[in-house]
């Protein structure tokens, strides 16, 4: 493509004022505004509340720890900074793909007589918004935490935006030049093997990084060989060459009354001259790697997969069998999809490590009581994990048919039918997780047979009721316009959903607490077996009952919710 003219150049407000004003107006236009701003003010109140409270006790801790207590605080900081890091940098590259190669908007900007660089530095502030305003919201209660614990001034507040700043710059920077190379570099397979690509190696990332942090370590120091050591490793920097550790330093030393002025200056620098160097980038590759970007894959017609899918659905009727390969089809169609699968196996490893590394045994033998407890309340958390993954992969399942849903609604295809097979197609899959996690946490536990068989029964419960909230929501609260599919889960009506699953796995818990308490403990010597028969089996039929209402009511509002649509 040719240069655009430098006379009567769009600025970079004019090419961000269209996404505000669409926000904006879609904001006003909704009717429950006021009732979402509320429940949304609600829910991020709490848990900012809950993550300043843990970061605050946490640091009262550290500080009351004579000669090692700021050296913890800054280790914690750091580790905290390195997560945000971590996360950014990856969702920077998945996100750059729709900003910057695959937004509907970007054929009228790519002709118009724009300035190269404005475009990108606008495309880059997009991008950093979709990416980042979760990072932002969990810093503010971390960094407020700090300074209130240090009884900081006005001026570590006003350091510390001066520091989120550069910090979000970086790794969006990276990102989208991450993004730019390897649209160059695949333009035949387009995205599906880009993201491929960057989700294997943001899994070995993630993998690598946790194992050559060893958090753990920390909270032995029994393990080092005296006291020297331990604080070797805490004065040691986490990542000396990463902006993590310039934040988490800068910050520190302003708490500690020194105020370095080195990190900040380190961390802008580093900031601008990336930014350069992406300007630079883009205007001199972004033109080839639209274009190819836009070139379309070459097609498989999967047919072991047909085969297979045949073979499992030979007596199901023939429109089951068509909705269900059509599900299976848009799923591995849509490459931000299924290239997850490959971070999702790494998050649940991670999960099942961590199971292990539990501090239970201190060189006593734990009890039987204890690990047993501790393996009931790990329904807790994994049943947490499935709702998290049906956020991702069951709740968009509706708006994904976009604006083709007039035509199955137009059509004679009855709508439970549809409902049905977007409520298989994602519970088997959720069923295969499911399972052997609740089954390896356990097994590692060294659970007893009782507390397996009851979790493994329930985890199953769990994740029917899972799908059908997700699926339930979904329908009630469709998102049909948005261009990006990571951005359904974060709506309103997924944050309802996780709201909702997390009252539902709440009240499936307690239901079973007190009963699976009373059995562990007359098994441990602590109380008489017969008294134990009546709570186990009113405690699991309450949480049968909660389970099948969870199943049941949401798959009926959502079949209601789609059958009033206009066909």
């Amino acid at each position: 493509m040719s240069h655009r003219a430098a006379i009567g150049r769009p600025g970079l407000f004019w090419l961000l004022r269209p996404k505000i004003r669409t926000r904006l107006n879609r904001a006003r236009s909704d009717e429950g505004r006021f009732f979402k701003a509320g429940l949304l003010g609600f829910v991020g109140l709490f848990f900012w509340a809950l993550i300043f409270t843990v970061i605050f006790r946490m640091l009262l801790y550290f500080r009351s720890t004579q000669g090692i207590g700021d050296l913890l605080a800054g280790k914690l900081l750091g580790l905290a900074f390195l997560t945000f890091l971590m996360i950014l940098v990856l969702s920077n590259v998945i996100t750059a793909l729709s900003t910057f190669f695959l937004a509907d908007d970007l054929e009228l900007i790519v002709a118009a007589p724009v300035d190269p660089v404005k475009v990108y530095a606008a495309r880059l502030v997009e991008t950093i918004v979709d990416s980042s305003w979760m990072v932002v919201l969990l810093s503010v209660p971390l960094l407020a935490a700090y300074g209130i614990v240090y009884a900081a001034s006005w001026r570590f507040y006003a350091l510390a935006v001066g520091t989120v700043i550069p910090f979000l710059v970086v790794p969006a920077v990276l990102g989208t030049a991450t993004t730019l190379v390897l649209v160059n570099v695949f333009p035949a397979r387009r995205t599906r093997d880009l993201l491929a690509l960057v989700a294997l190696f943001g899994a070995a990332g993630v993998v690598a990084l946790f194992r050559l942090l060893r958090p753990e370590r920390l909270m032995r120091p029994e393990e080092f060989r005296s006291l020297v050591d331990f604080v070797t490793v805490l004065r040691t920097p986490t990542s000396p060459w990463l902006p993590s550790e310039w934040a988490a330093e800068g910050l520190m030393s302003c708490l500690n009354g020194a105020c370095e002025a080195f990190p900040f200056l380190f961390l802008w620098s580093t900031a601008a001259a990336l930014f350069v160097l992406g300007a630079w980038l883009h205007a001199l590759r972004f033109d080839s790697g639209f274009n190819r970007a836009q070139e379309g894959s070459e097609r498989r017609e999967g047919r072991v997969r047909s085969r297979w899918l045949d073979r499992l659905l030979a007596k199901a009727r023939p429109t089951t069998r068509v909705l269900v390969a059509k599900e299976i089809r848009v799923f591995f169609r849509d490459t931000t999809q299924w290239s997850q699968l490959i971070l999702l196996g790494v998050l649940v490893a991670v999960y099942v490590y961590n199971i292990t590394v539990l501090p239970l045994h201190t060189g006593e033998r734990v009890s039987f009581f204890l690990i047993n407890v501790v393996s009931f309340l790990n329904l807790g958390l994994a049943g947490f994990v499935i709702a998290a993954i049906a956020a991702r992969f069951v709740f968009p399942a509706m708006s994904l048919e976009g604006r083709m849903l007039w035509l199955l609604r137009s059509s004679p295809l009855d709508v439970r039918t549809l409902f049905w097979a977007k409520y298989w197609v994602g519970t088997v899959p959720l069923l295969v997780i499911a399972l052997p996690l609740i089954v390896l946490t356990d097994v590692v536990l060294k659970a007893s047979p009782f507390v397996l068989a009851l979790t493994t029964v329930t985890m199953i419960g769990v994740t029917f009721a899972v799908t059908a909230l997700a699926l339930g929501f979904g329908a009630l609260y469709p998102n049909f316009e948005t261009e990006n599919v990571a951005e359904i889960p974060t709506s309103f009506g997924g944050l309802l959903f996780m709201m909702a699953a997390v009252m539902y796995l709440g009240g499936v818990v307690t239901l079973e607490a007190w009963p699976v308490y009373l059995v562990v403990a007359s098994r441990a010597g602590r109380g008489e077996a017969h008294a134990t028969v009546l709570p186990l089996v009113l405690g699991i039929a309450a949480a049968a009952a909660l389970t099948a209402l969870a199943t049941a009511l949401p798959l009926r509002a959502g079949v209601r919710r789609v059958s009033s649509l206009e066909a």
